[in-house]
């Protein structure tokens, strides 16, 4: 099989590697697309972070990964081959899986994921799509797993307002989840025009870009006087997390759903239990796959406006200098795999 192998910090290689064998309780998938996540550039530099460095061939600090990996959990793809004891009806389907193998590990983390053309997932973690469900729009079923169990996180009990701090594809998720819980109103802040047109045309009533505001806190004040009951912060900013506190009604809900590296709290506690806030953090999808994928299915919301590019694997290095070049209009690149 082929695969895009990070074989050392910021290099990618299209390299021939051994098809792996289904065991026991296994499945072998064929993979069709896979998403390229921010993590996945983490992941691909060497997971380097604030005052870190990641030597040849070893990661930095605590890094899931080391080289030889391949990354990609944003996968979708079809179900080519089984292990013993499993349901001679999946072969054949086209599926998505959470990505958690048995030890613990992550399919695309520890474990070879989508940026291969084959990967190995456990039997009972699949969900078999509607074949005529498109396989590329299926690439956001796990952020959107990650955004479902966010929002029950959440546990919405005013509806009047709501803030999402970050118009990357899990703020974009998040606002179009509030609005089918129904938020009356949704005010998103980002910083890609394309993006914040797109929040608009899912049905906010509000956009603010802080790159026109002479600070975060200030724009949204001025663009949305009135505090909000719920604050969704997914722009993985310390500035964004320091807002989200700031801005939240009395008895407000804030959820913590970016990912901050080594970034610290920089807001007053006393915030909080004057004002009683709760502060909710929100990690992984477990627990959402299976509402994800019924709500990507039913069609009620727009997926396929979130996949700005899809690439022939072949053509790697021009789909990951559009995520890393931070087009405006870019939401999420997508690889594609050749599916007999």
């Amino acid at each position: 099989m082929k695969a895009l192998v990070n074989s050392a910090p910021g290099r990618l290689e299209l390299l021939e590697r051994p098809l792996p064998e289904p065991g026991p309780g296994q499945v072998r998938i064929r993979t069709a697309f896979c998403g390229i996540c921010a993590t996945d550039l983490e992941m691909i530099a060497g997971w380097t972070k604030a005052g870190e460095q990641a030597g040849e061939g070893q990661p930095s600090g605590k890094a899931r990964t080391g080289f030889p990996s391949v990354p990609g959990h944003e996968w979708s793809g079809i179900v080519d081959a089984l292990g013993s004891g499993v349901d001679e009806r999946l072969l054949g389907r086209p599926c998505v899986a959470e990505n958690i193998l048995e030890d613990g590990g992550e399919v695309g983390f520890e474990h070879p994921g989508g940026y291969g053309e084959y990967l190995i997932n456990l039997a009972r973690n699949v969900i078999v799509l509607p074949d005529s469900f498109p396989l590329h729009q299926a690439v956001l079923i796990e952020p959107l797993a990650v955004c479902m169990r966010a929002i029950r996180r959440l546990r919405i009990t005013d509806r009047r307002s709501a803030l999402v701090i970050g118009d990357g594809p899990v703020g974009l998720l998040m606002l179009l989840l509030l609005r089918r819980a129904g938020v009356e109103e949704v005010v998103v802040a980002g910083g890609r025009a394309g993006r914040l047109a797109l929040a608009r045309e899912f049905g906010v009533s509000t956009v603010v870009d802080h790159r026109r505001c002479d600070s975060l806190e200030q724009g949204l004040r001025e663009a949305h006087p009135a505090p909000f009951a719920n604050v969704v912060e997914a722009s993985g900013s310390a500035q964004g997390a320091r807002a989200a506190v700031e801005l939240a009604a009395r008895e407000g809900h804030v959820l913590i759903v970016g990912d901050y590296q080594h970034a610290r709290a920089a807001f007053r506690w006393n915030d909080l239990l004057h004002r009683e806030i709760e502060l909710i953090g929100s990690n992984a999808s477990a627990g959402g796959w299976a509402e994800a994928v019924a709500a990507a299915v039913s069609g009620e919301l727009p997926l396929e406006r979130m996949i700005s590019a899809v690439y022939p694997v072949d053509e790697h290095r021009r789909a990951f200098e559009r995520v890393r070049a931070q087009e405006e209009d870019v939401v999420k690149v997508a690889l594609s795999w050749p599916v007999a």
